[in-house]
């Protein structure tokens, strides 16, 4: 028995045909295509078996998606803190910068929660103010 991979096993071919005790053989072409039907059948079965898992694992619940979003939030909040806290300090932090406009950049979840969308929109639309309010100070002369 021979591995390859991971479609399974395969059975070493043979190139003779097989005798009985009886003096009977089967013909080359009927006893080699049955197993390899068999073994095609059974390496398709293990692959849909792997997609399905594979296709589960992708899926989002609700709380999941509620997550992120507050993840994502919460992300935003603290690179806002540090570009306040820069500013307090007499600092244009062009880190801080660069980090808040990645964060703004992230995929936000959609989710069903209202009060959170809002709060999140509230989030997004600040961010977005100190990044222009950023520009602004950048292009003065």
């Amino acid at each position: 028995m021979k591995v390859v991979g991971p479609n399974g096993v395969s059975t070493p071919a043979s190139t003779r045909p097989t005798r009985s005790a009886s003096g009977f053989s089967l013909g080359q072409t009927a006893a080699s295509s049955a197993p390899a039907a068999t073994t095609a059948s059974a390496a398709t079965g293990g692959v849909s078996d792997v997609s399905a898992l594979m296709a589960l694992q992708g899926v989002e619940g609700p709380l999941e998606k509620r997550r992120r979003a507050i993840r994502r939030g919460s992300g935003l909040l603290d690179r806002l803190d540090e570009i306040k806290l820069a500013l307090l300090n007499g600092d244009a932090d062009e880190g801080a910068l660069d980090r808040l406009a990645r964060s703004l950049r992230e995929e936000r979840a959609a989710d069903d929660d209202k009060d959170l969308g809002a709060l999140l929109d509230q989030i997004d639309l600040r961010a977005s103010v100190e990044l222009a309010k950023a520009e602004m100070r950048r292009n003065r002369p």
